[in-house]
């Protein structure tokens, strides 16, 4: 069967679900106007807040971009604009493709033409997202009230309780960072642009802290993304040669 992950056909379905997107935050954008004048809010002021909000969107909006470029090196443009457009995040589709891919025994370094495999790969990051979008309606006021209650008790600890779920969160990638450390230096490569990123974090986090920059707290995850992917793109052809 011939089948091809950037065919007319995906590039359709890929336009529908943008152009739904688009049509969705347009509609809200011109409902949220209509009711700041209702509450007494100055064309002036609501201008600014449509700018200021535009301009902070254009950094994530790049890491976003290089996400898809990833992936489209394996599973075509449409899948990932989609994916990337509503409501995944790189951190969890490349890992996810990544998996199906090995567990299928197929490289992720050239077009993926199999349908079979190409289904199960979407089918993989689409069902693994589902859990964000099914439970935090049921869960989320459950545990925002934990949260809280917490918090009243204790300020510091609701502060390490917060933190320590975001680094469990963030420590189950980490297996992947070390997965590879025994294949020689190569191995290593991703945990070399670990190592920068987060000290580009850090340098964004003294900066603000410092000297104040407040503005940087919006920018500081996608600058930080930024360097460590141009920091692997650098790196990645010296150690492998």
């Amino acid at each position: 069967m011939n089948f091809s992950p950037n065919s007319t056909f995906m590039y359709i379905i890929a336009a529908c679900v943008i152009v739904f997107v688009l049509a969705q935050s347009a509609f809200f954008l011109v409902r949220a106007y209509k009711r700041g004048k209702e509450i007494g809010l100055s064309a002036a002021k609501l201008k600014k807040t449509i700018i200021s909000t535009t301009v902070f969107t254009i950094a994530p909006a790049i890491s976003i971009l290089l996400g898809v470029v990833v992936l489209a090196e394996f599973l075509g443009i449409p899948l990932p604009w989609i994916r990337l457009s509503v409501i995944g995040a790189l951190t969890y589709e490349l890992p996810a493709a990544q998996t199906t891919a090995n567990a299928l025994n197929v490289e992720v370094s050239e077009l993926i033409t199999d349908p079979k495999v190409y289904s199960a790969i979407a089918w993989v990051m689409t069902l693994g997202i589902m859990p964000s979008i099914i439970l935090p309606p049921i869960l989320m006021k459950k545990i925002q009230g934990g949260m809280i209650k917490i918090r009243n008790k204790d300020s510091k600890w609701g502060d390490i309780f917060q933190t320590s779920l975001f680094l469990g969160m963030i420590s189950a990638f980490l297996g992947l960072v070390f997965s590879d450390v025994r294949n020689g230096l190569a191995g290593w490569i991703p945990i070399f642009v670990l190592i920068v990123s987060a000290a580009a974090m850090g340098v964004c986090g003294l900066l603000i802290k410092k000297f104040n920059m407040k503005w940087l707290e919006t920018y500081a995850l996608s600058i930080s993304m930024l360097v460590a992917m141009v920091f692997a793109v650098i790196i990645t052809p010296v150690i492998v040669k």
